[in-house]
């Protein structure tokens, strides 16, 4: 295989990876606000904030060297805390069945940044640590109301009805 060959393919997988990086977090907020689900869109929205604010605060405090030696903002990888903190939220809030796919996305991304060799192994599982924490801390699983407060009258009566489903 060529040395353009290769290239062209890890700068494929890094672009997948950049993709994914803005699309997930589009989705996990997106699909709150689609279900009106204004409460999941906050819980995101304050996970998100602090990934982004211990991703980047680490990156600059511990100053680490990239592995192609671009610069020094190694650790931990921001592609992976922010697609492990919105795959994270997916699964917490609406559950595993959402969240399976997530993570598959959130684990390829940091895949994807070894690959491109701008992170190693432990930047990467550092920014899944950070990501899943900043979203465990804020997210609770969604509840649909199955409530429902009726009233109805005429002349001479007024009925009040209370349904719930289980």
């Amino acid at each position: 295989m060529s040395t353009f060959s290769i290239y062209c393919q890890n700068k494929t997988l890094e672009t997948s990876g950049d993709i994914i990086l803005y699309t997930l977090p589009a989705v996990a907020l997106g699909s709150s606000l689609f279900q009106k689900d204004y409460k999941g869109a906050s819980d995101f929205g304050k996970g998100f904030a602090l990934n982004q604010l211990l991703t980047f605060g680490l990156k600059f405090a511990i100053d680490k060297e990239r592995p192609n030696m671009e610069n020094n903002n190694s650790f931990p990888s921001a592609h992976t805390s922010t697609t492990f903190q919105s795959a994270a939220f997916i699964q917490k809030r609406y559950g595993w069945k959402y969240g399976i796919p997530a993570y598959a996305l959130a684990s390829y991304t940091g895949f994807t940044r070894i690959k491109a060799d701008k992170h190693d192994i432990i930047d990467v599982i550092a920014g899944a640590i950070i990501g899943v924490g900043s979203s465990f801390l804020f997210t609770k699983r969604y509840k649909k109301t199955n409530t429902q407060l009726t009233f109805t009258s005429n002349e001479d009566r007024f009925l009040i009805g209370f349904n719930h489903v289980f």
